[in-house]
């Protein structure tokens, strides 16, 4: 699983500037979605707004797993498919979307994105923070 988890973290030029900008284009995604969620526009208000977030949210996740995918083991990483999972309920529980999920994403986000290391670098699936020492060790999990 090498590739998936190389023993050295994966870099490639302007990785710095295409996260950025990555990240700037999906909280533009994000804002305008609030006309989806917040005030009920018509979908060709806030379509553009969507696919914004989604490649750009896209790019960002592919750039973190080749980096290392470690990141998928991680609270930073599960946080981003809880996220997926609650915006999808609009598509087999919702009939339109709702502004308490979109809020909640946005409360996941910010919180995960700022909490301390011991929170972001977290496994459920281990039970501990997590490191590439774990992974190249293959002690995970192991008291």
């Amino acid at each position: 699983m090498n590739w998936l988890f190389p023993i050295e973290k994966r870099d490639f030029a302007g990785r710095r500037w295409l996260s950025i900008s990555m990240r700037t284009l999906h909280l533009m995604g994000i804002a305008g979605l609030a006309g989806a969620y917040l005030f009920h526009l018509p979908e060709a208000q806030w379509m553009p707004y969507l696919w914004m977030a989604v490649i750009s949210g896209v790019v960002m996740a592919c750039t973190e797993v080749f980096v290392d995918g470690i990141w998928l083991l991680q609270v930073r990483g599960q946080a981003i498919f809880v996220k997926l999972l609650l915006l999808s309920t609009v598509f087999w529980l919702f009939d339109e979307p709702q502004s308490g999920i979109y809020l909640l994403v946005i409360l996941i986000s910010g919180v995960i994105s700022h909490a301390p290391g011991k929170v972001r670098y977290y496994s459920v699936w281990h039970g501990k923070v997590l490191t590439k020492a774990d992974l190249i060790n293959k002690n995970c999990g192991e008291s």
